[in-house]
């Protein structure tokens, strides 16, 4: 594969598309707007990548010396320039949507994106907490962005709830993946939470925001945002939920808390199918 096609981790970047997707599908619409704003979801989540491995060119000599900066396949000028041109892309995108739509509110977003997105990579990755916490947010964000870009009051409503529900799932899962990953977070320096703390308290953390996430889950029925087919749907979403979290406070050994966040993976996957096919039936 070309270095700088892989260095985005392309598949990475189109999942984060999957937020003005669901949006769209939510509102049964398609725009200008909302292409560019998938186009700028794909460049936003590319430069973050890309960032990131730049700042990560040390850890990565030693751990993944396989990815293309450390490989010598992109050079470390080449690696920041690039990250550079894929943040002005996202930003371009934005600004246009902003343009077309006359709602500056979107291109905020995306200038709060590349802020975000450029100091996790800088230094809230190492810091205890508050980088799971920015994971989380970008990720919630992402429905938010969706939601202004459309510009309807119901959709904008809706989108904020989807974003508080996937920045908490998500922040759950970092901690989850920061347990599982305590080892060899160890080696690299890594400031995480269960480094600092022990695993224990991250655990029942993390266990109270899935659980939190699981109770709001019905409202989006309850309030007609959804339809009978979300519940259905949700409530296999919420059994992996409750699954993840039983096991996470039961064992904190690396093993548990991989299958863990792996089942919080596939319920988030399921929960998403529940929003699109939700606004359906």
């Amino acid at each position: 594969m070309n270095p700088y096609i892989e260095i985005l981790r392309p598949g990475n970047a189109l999942m984060g598309a999957i937020s003005i997707i669901l949006v769209a599908i939510i509102d049964r619409t398609i725009s200008i707007p909302i292409i560019l704003a998938m186009i700028a979801v794909f460049f936003e989540t590319a430069a973050g990548n890309v960032i990131n491995d730049y700042f990560d060119y040390k850890i990565d000599l030693i751990n993944k010396p396989e990815r293309p900066i450390p490989s010598g396949r992109i050079s470390l000028k080449n690696g920041k320039n690039y990250a550079y041109f894929l943040f002005f892309a996202g930003t371009v995108c934005g600004f246009l949507i902003s343009y077309l739509t006359s709602n500056w509110i979107p291109f905020i977003i995306v200038l709060i994106a590349d802020a975000i997105l450029y100091l996790y990579a800088y230094k809230l990755k190492t810091t205890p907490l508050i980088g799971n916490l920015a994971v989380g947010f970008m990720t919630g964000f992402g429905f938010v962005f969706g939601g202004f870009t459309i510009n309807n009051p119901d959709i904008i409503t809706t989108s904020i709830f989807l974003g508080f529900f996937a920045f908490v799932m998500t922040t759950a899962r970092e901690i989850v993946k920061d347990i599982e990953d305590v080892e060899g977070d160890k080696k690299d320096g890594a400031r995480t939470l269960p480094i600092m703390i022990g695993k224990k308290i991250p655990a029942m953390l993390a266990a109270i925001l899935i659980v939190v996430d699981c109770a709001l889950c019905p409202l989006l029925f309850i309030y007609h945002i959804f339809g009978i087919l979300y519940l259905a749907i949700i409530a296999i979403a919420v059994i992996l939920f409750i699954y993840s979290a039983v096991l996470i406070l039961k064992s904190q050994d690396e093993a548990t808390a991989h299958k863990s966040s792996k089942f919080l993976k596939i319920g988030m996957l399921i929960a998403f199918l529940s929003f699109a096919l939700g606004s359906i039936i």
